[in-house]
């Protein structure tokens, strides 16, 4: 067994799980705060809704679904030279956060929206009648009646934005990713790859566990 993980440094290994837990905390904070007001903006302007915009509803799902429809891997070139503006640097975690915020956020928008639309209408209705603002409305009714439902959406897009996390080693982002991509496949070292998959299995398990158990704490109903 010593000898299977002749190839194994654990320095490396733990430095690379340091970087992917700051790839995978920044970048999911970022989703979070783009993606809410994105998903409520969504919801609000549907039709029916309390400020809809059939023109505004339909340009943001275009840009949502487009943005969507990029594949990830794809998505981490073409924005270089914008990242590059933003952080200075296209590599290492810096350089891997804003790509992985413009591919999360339009995902987690479309899950605000769709927790947003479970809330009962009657809800809504009510607080209206009461003289509710709409920006109360937002915050003291849909906001807090779809609380578990965007916890389990953050949890969702937590897991994706995982494997995000590996698929950004291509372009050297650091991570376990990287790892795996430099040492497990380009230099064959199959221990190497092992221990990161490992690794990233038991990052995903921990995010599933935790997000599932707070989302049934936040679900009074």
């Amino acid at each position: 067994m010593s000898g299977f993980f002749a190839n194994i440094v654990w320095g490396d290994i733990l430095v690379a799980t340091r970087d992917t837990l700051v790839m995978l905390g920044g970048s999911l904070a970022l989703t979070i705060a783009l993606g809410v007001p994105l998903g409520v903006l969504l919801h609000l302007t549907a039709p029916g809704q309390l400020a809809a915009r059939g023109g505004l509803h339909r340009a943001l799902g275009v840009v949502v679904n487009v943005l969507r429809s990029i594949p990830f891997v794809i998505l981490l070139i073409v924005m270089i030279p914008l990242t590059m503006l933003l952080v200075g640097t296209s590599l290492g975690v810096a350089g891997a956060i804003p790509p992985l915020v413009v591919g999360a956020a339009p995902f987690y928008a479309r899950l605000v929206e769709q927790a947003l639309r479970e809330v009962p209408r009657s809800t809504v209705e009510a607080v209206q009648a009461m003289g509710a603002t709409r920006w109360q409305i937002v915050t003291r009714a849909l906001l807090p009646e779809a609380l578990p439902g965007l916890v389990s959406g953050a949890t969702v897009t937590a897991v994706a934005l995982v494997s995000f996390t590996a698929m950004a080693g291509v372009v050297g982002a650091g991570g376990l990713g990287d790892l795996a991509i430099r040492y497990g496949y380009q230099r064959f070292q199959t221990d190497v790859m092992l221990v990161t998959v490992a690794l990233l299995v038991l990052l995903v398990q921990l995010l599933q566990y935790a997000g599932d158990r707070l989302a049934r704490r936040l679900d009074h109903r």
